[in-house]
């Protein structure tokens, strides 16, 4: 559908498009982790935005893309009791009259029969073209998990005619979810690729009667040229005809924004993929996406004349970094969150055990931070019990963990922190804020080298002797940064990356592991080690050496989170003293750069980091003498 002569306001009818995405079981303006309010998130204050911006035109579609049921304290909670309560989330969606949603990755991660108990809820569609049940019907073709897309109906006024428009709405999902739930969907549930998917039922979707096609794409914005298999898909989906607009999700991103570049397809400023009109509004509810359509009709069609796509946020941050809100919570939305907001902040207030030595995050990128190597003795211990007796058992046992607070996209408040005093449940899920499950793998020296190749390509290559350059890659999450404990080594960061931010193999021959040492002793390629890991890691989905699924030695079914809570209850919080187990490696005359929280200044670990400015996005940058 498109367009380029010029026509009145009258020739013109006016569709507004409303999305939220990524929303991770946030309703209340509330961190549960930090147990205190918090401005920049929850559907309550999008609610508000939501209410103002279908004030302003007429005809108004409000769309979810995904990841909405799991990913906060209340989240997990309503899972854990789920029976057959009105989920709080569905609730709050069908009080909004949500027209359609589509299913995120993290819809699977507390299973599928609570998954499907909450869908029965919604009165809304739920689509999603590239999700199947793993079984096949009698004719051989694949039976959807849900409906791929669906046709909604708005009539809209041209030359005081009024019309109606059909329009369809198609969902995707990214297909490595089998991989990353395997735990949940292994032998239920099937994907199919995305631009598969899209180019057998867009040209469906058309043939029924679609005048408009929105694509609710749960994926991030990836390479204009089509690969197989992309988990970040919507600039090659957005070049496919038949699609009009994208809304989209997954990397928790903002679209438009100066967050990214104008290069192929993608244009930040004017909000297109292609020239087509798209929006990705971050996580937690922070921004809503606004997409305005000015379509005409000829007599037999629809054309879009002109478009808009903006976001607007529910808080921002002053010059000092500080964050207000910019709307208030919409109190309707607020009542029908509060009861399942109390009991969540009843249960993360719970006394789990003391704690005599303070403990954060901030540095969990540049240093051995002990957070991390307090989940990861916790896992080894797990792992040492459930092996006794087997043919694994005199292995060596080494434990791999990530840190999943440690800033990135979700801001300059991501990070853990344990007070002294009680450990709270609260904290437990600081910690280790996913529903894994711990598993375990066998793996040799030389995948282990490769392994922790992985983990280091985070950094920036650093040029010896030139002070203040960049250390971390923006576009490698830090949940693929793994720090194994039970050895010892050291990252040369004068050698390049061996992999990508995605995992992808980009300089083979690459080499910044050195002196990897397993008690004292260089770790030899023939080696034999156990790895303690989780689910996620042994789904196959992050590109680590020796992590597929026909590795897997041990799955325990135990949730990381729970095993953390029994090991600090008997052996209290603090990690066991040692050695820390990795660093860089020296490079005198030469500094780097890298974000951390503002109150990380209060708590330098040592005199080779010194704290600098304060950054508009509410980052505190940090220099670091090699």
């Amino acid at each position: 559908m498109s367009g380029a002569q010029v026509v009145t306001p009258q020739d013109t009818a006016r569709l507004r498009i409303l999305a939220t995405s990524d929303l991770h079981m946030h309703l209340a303006p509330w961190d549960y982790l930090a147990d205190q309010p918090s401005p920049a998130v929850g559907l309550a204050r999008t609610a508000s935005l939501i209410a103002q911006a279908r004030a302003e035109v007429a005809e108004c579609l409000l769309l979810d893309n995904g990841d909405f049921l799991q990913g906060s304290p209340l989240g997990d909670l309503i899972a854990l009791g789920s029976g057959a309560a009105p989920n709080p989330m569905i609730t709050v969606m069908n009080h909004l009259s949500y027209d359609a949603a589509t299913l995120g990755n993290h819809e699977f991660s507390h299973g599928l029969p609570y998954l499907i108990q909450a869908l029965d809820q919604a009165a809304f569609p739920i689509v999603s073209a590239n999700i199947f049940h793993a079984a096949h019907d009698p004719t051989g073709g694949d039976v959807p998990f849900r409906p791929p897309w669906v046709i909604v109906t708005r009539t809209l006024t041209v030359n005081d005619q009024p019309t109606p428009l059909r329009i369809g709405l198609i969902g995707f999902a990214p297909p490595q979810l089998v991989l990353w739930e395997h735990q949940h969907v292994a032998g239920q549930i099937s994907t199919r690729d995305i631009l598969q998917a899209a180019d057998l039922e867009v040209p469906r979707l058309r043939a029924a009667g679609a005048d408009l096609v929105i694509a609710l794409a749960h994926t991030g914005i990836g390479a204009d040229q089509a690969e197989p298999c992309m988990e970040n898909a919507s600039a090659a989906l957005a070049a496919l005809d038949g699609i009009d607009a994208l809304i989209m999700g997954h990397t928790h991103q903002t679209f438009p924004s100066s967050g990214f570049r104008a290069a192929g397809s993608v244009d930040p400023r004017a909000g297109t993929l292609s020239g087509k009109p798209a929006v990705m509004p971050g996580f937690f509810g922070g921004h809503l996406g606004v997409i305005d359509l000015w379509l005409t009709h000829d007599g037999a069609r629809w054309q879009i004349m002109r478009h808009t796509s903006v976001l607007r946020a529910i808080a921002q941050r002053d010059s000092a970094g500080r964050v207000a809100a910019l709307v208030a919570s919409d109190p309707e939305v607020e009542a029908l969150a509060a009861p399942a907001h109390a009991r969540t902040r009843d249960c993360a207030r719970a006394r789990v055990a003391g704690n005599s030595r303070r403990m954060d995050s901030y540095f969990a990128l540049v240093m051995a931070c002990a957070p991390l190597r307090l989940v990861a003795q916790a896992q080894a211990v797990q792992v040492i019990r459930a092996l006794d007796g087997t043919c694994h058992a005199g292995l060596p046992v080494l434990s791999a963990v990530a840190p999943f607070r440690a800033g990135g996209r979700s801001g300059p408040d991501n990070y853990t922190v344990l007070p002294i005093g009680d450990v709270q449940m609260r904290h437990l899920s600081d910690l280790y804020i996913h529903p894994n499950t711990l598993t375990a793998i066998e793996i040799s020296g030389a995948e282990l080298g490769c392994w922790l190749e992985r983990s280091a390509s985070l950094f920036h290559q650093i040029t010896p002797g030139l002070p203040d350059q960049p250390l971390i890659d923006p576009d490698f999450p830090s949940f693929n940064f793994d720090c194994i404990e039970g050895v010892t080594y050291r990252i040369d960061l004068s050698q390049p990356a061996r992999h990508d931010a995605r995992g992808g193999l980009i300089n083979p021959n690459a080499r910044r592991i050195r002196q990897l040492r397993f008690q004292s002793r260089a770790v030899a390629a023939d080696d034999r080690f156990v790895l303690a890991t989780n689910s996620y890691r042994t789904g196959g989905g992050s590109g680590f050496a020796g992590a597929e699924l026909d590795r897997v030695i041990l799955s325990t079914g135990l949730l990381v989170r729970d095993v953390l809570h029994d090991f600090i209850t008997a052996q209290g919080c603090s990690p066991a003293k040692g050695r820390a187990n990795w660093r860089f490696g020296a490079m005198p005359g030469t500094s780097v750069i890298f974000p951390s929280a503002p109150a990380a200044a209060d708590h330098l670990p040592n005199r080779h980091i010194e704290p600098l400015e304060t950054t508009a996005d509410g980052f505190r940058r940090f220099r670091l003498h090699l």
